[in-house]
């Protein structure tokens, strides 16, 4: 496939005959590149299966899951093993509809409220990618959705934000710890090498898979985490250095414990990269994302990078 063909929607026209290329926010389509797997071949998980925490068997303590935590439901836990091969969650919470999702290529997990304007969505993989980060669509528009910024990029949604939940990353013990009767997701039923992690040393290597935008400035490494709160990011060098940090009306606060999903071959055995939550003045959690430094710079490229300097 060439630049050049991608660089047209109407390439894509055959593949998404219901979407609306007519209506996008893309400036430069040049941008959206195939992943390699077509739409819905990495398929999304809808109202997934759970198991007590204290009876699930098979993870590693230090492995990393997506913790949701909502006022009047038991805590659920949505280990990276399971997102890595699928990216997308379409789950119900206490009568609340979510879309948990994971890009590997950024390290974006953020949960989503599936509710926009009166109607109830259901995501798919699109098996597109820009800048290096997933491409959600809805079944019922058949609109796309950046992942990273939660907002439609492509047909009848664009311009549409969904709104970003407070959910959070840590490992499977402190998820445990903090949740003895919280649920955790059961192993989905397809035939998928749950545990390994198909981009063996990704977050140490020098270059984005399928990246062609400018690096971070400030001499960031393109794949160093940052934690992004809005257009603001921490990069976690410095937070995994002070431990907490009450900067911009948040408190950041770091603690090791948790594994890198993209380092070794096994989750479980990933270096620490120690886990992030973000908490307003008021002690509650905040909305955020623990992303590579690339992928901000692309999507937020008039962002804050709080360095404290």
């Amino acid at each position: 496939m060439s630049a050049v063909a991608s660089a047209d929607p109407s390439f894509w026209k055959h593949e998404w005959p219901d979407t609306d290329f007519g209506k996008t926010s893309i400036g430069n389509w040049v941008e959206v590149l195939s992943g390699g797997p077509p739409k819905d071949g990495i398929p999304a998980l809808d109202a997934p299966q759970f198991v007590e925490a204290a009876k699930k068997r098979g993870l590693g303590a230090r492995e990393p899951v997506i913790t949701v935590a909502m006022e009047g439901a038991r805590a659920r836990a949505y280990p990276i093993r399971y997102l890595m091969w699928h990216e997308i969650v379409n789950d119900s919470i206490g009568g609340v509809p979510v879309a948990v999702t994971f890009c590997p290529l950024c390290n974006s997990g953020m949960t989503f409220d599936r509710r926009v304007q009166g109607r109830t969505l259901s995501f798919g993989v699109s098996g597109k990618l820009r800048n290096s980060d997933m491409i959600m669509y809805d079944r019922e528009t058949q609109s796309w959705w950046q992942q990273a910024v939660g907002r439609g990029i492509v047909g009848e949604m664009t311009g549409v934000a969904l709104t970003h939940m407070p959910t959070w990353m840590e490992s499977w013990a402190e998820f445990k710890a903090a949740h003895p009767d919280g649920l955790v997701m059961a192993e989905p039923p397809h035939n998928r090498d749950y545990g390994r992690n198909p981009y063996s040393r990704y977050d140490s290597s020098h270059r984005p898979f399928l990246y062609s935008g400018d690096p971070p400035p400030h001499g960031i490494a393109p794949l160093a985490r940052v934690v992004r709160v809005g257009d603001r990011a921490w990069p976690l060098s410095r937070l995994a250095a002070l431990g907490d940090l009450s900067e911009a009306g948040t408190t950041l606060s770091w603690h090791a414990g948790q594994a890198s999903a993209l380092d070794t071959p096994r989750i479980d055995k990933g270096r620490d990269v120690g886990s992030i939550r973000v908490r307003d003045t008021s002690g509650q959690d905040v909305p955020h994302d623990v992303m590579f430094a690339f992928a901000f710079h692309a999507f937020w490229p008039e962002g804050a990078w709080m360095l404290g300097q």
